[in-house]
């Protein structure tokens, strides 16, 4: 028996992307009174930073800000790189803006 697939129903959209596996990049920082937070950023999506007081209270809540940013990129028509996939850009920022 053979399958016929339906491409345009595994068009990809929103609840695709949010849940795939991101590589969420996590770290703490202090603000500008001194204060302790935690962010999370997402290596596939350079532009996408959350932050919260405690790390349980990022990672609870960083989705919200998420969908909100896929349905931006997804409406604008944006490439949106998916986790393992290589981005076409190979410029190297590093060298480009030291630390």
């Amino acid at each position: 028996m053979y399958r016929i697939l339906d491409f345009k129903a595994m068009e990809k959209d929103l609840d695709y992307y949010l849940n795939l596996e991101w590589t969420l990049i996590e770290g703490t920082d202090l603000d500008f009174n001194g204060n302790p937070y935690h962010y999370i950023e997402i290596k596939e999506i350079p532009s996408f930073a959350f932050c919260a007081k405690t790390r349980e209270l990022a990672l609870a809540n960083y989705k919200k800000q998420l969908k909100l940013s896929l349905m931006v990129m997804l409406e604008m028509g944006d490439k949106i790189i998916e986790p393992g996939e290589e981005d076409d850009d190979n410029t190297d920022w590093e060298s480009i803006c030291p630390g």
